[in-house]
């Protein structure tokens, strides 16, 4: 499908205005703040270095005031995971710094029309809890409800 240009261009201001407006949002679920940095923003448009579709990325940014909506209300937790992943690059001697990072998904009904979407955010050692991602909330192909046992990390 293809995307106007000029469409996708205010779509992506409107959304990176709405996610300037804070820094930081109060989550019920941690009992503190969950930090909107330039990283989320960037996740929105990438994925594993790559540029994702500009139809998921026009997705995404319409989402991101439903996910915000959401972090803010999110008193229980739907998945968790941890990991050992690589961060930063690397070093002289080849290796790339490992750390543990966990993340975590709240997912829940909301707007008007009553979608389901998933929002991520996650922890790297013993940083500050991020906005990660927002998305759909998937089904699978015969129509149940898809549960995440693994992935959230990378959002397929």
């Amino acid at each position: 499908m293809e995307v106007d240009p000029k469409a996708f261009q205010t779509e992506k201001e409107k959304a990176h205005t709405h996610y300037l407006k804070e820094r930081e949002i109060y989550c019920p679920y941690f009992g503190q703040k969950v930090v909107l940095n330039a990283e989320g923003f960037h996740h929105l448009q990438f994925s594993a270095g790559r540029e994702r579709p500009k139809q998921e990325q026009l997705t995404k940014f319409r989402l991101l005031p439903l996910a915000l909506q959401i972090i803010r209300k999110s008193g229980t937790l739907q998945e968790y995971r941890v990991l050992l992943e690589s961060v930063g690059k690397k070093k002289q001697d080849g290796f790339t710094p490992m750390k543990e990072v966990q993340y975590w998904a709240f997912i829940a009904i909301v707007g008007e029309k009553q979608k389901k979407i998933r929002v991520i955010v996650r922890k790297i050692g013993n940083g500050n809890i991020v906005f990660h991602s927002v998305m759909y909330h998937s089904k699978r192909k015969d129509g149940k409800q898809q549960l995440y046992t693994y992935g959230i990390e990378d959002e397929k």
